[in-house]
């Protein structure tokens, strides 16, 4: 795996991170379903699909959202402001901006090399408890 500087990976666009972050992000989301035990790929598809979905990773970012960086922050705020030229029918404008900024973070975090940041984070959106306020 190639590291790139946070410098590198914010000269992307937020597009570009999200197009990354949404594989990396689901990666996560099978590893952590294939590793609650086995059991049949339907099943195991329809569980995926739940959490990789817009309205899942929309109300993710107001769990995570309290944890984050400051720099962590302007990626969400830039990926939530992209303009993407669909959006799909299973899901709301507002919805799909703010799944666009979690992926875009996921994705920055994989570039620069954030593993374990990136997977706290993850546990946090998985186990559904964010920070206390």
């Amino acid at each position: 795996m190639e590291i790139i500087s946070e410098e590198q990976a914010r000269a992307y666009s937020p597009l570009t991170l999200a197009f990354f972050g949404d594989s990396v992000y689901e990666v996560l989301v099978r590893q952590k379903i294939v590793l609650g035990g086995s059991c049949p790929s339907s099943k195991l598809h329809k569980a995926a699909v739940e959490k990789v979905r817009a309205s899942y990773q929309s109300a993710a970012i107001d769990l995570i959202e309290p944890m984050l960086t400051e720099a962590e922050a302007e990626i969400v705020r830039r990926g939530r402001n992209s303009h993407t030229a669909t959006v799909p029918r299973s899901s709301n404008p507002r919805e799909y901006r703010r799944a666009t900024a979690l992926e875009a973070l996921f994705g920055y975090l994989y570039l620069i090399g954030a593993n374990r940041r990136m997977e706290e984070l993850f546990e946090v959106i998985y186990n559904g408890k964010g920070e206390e306020t």
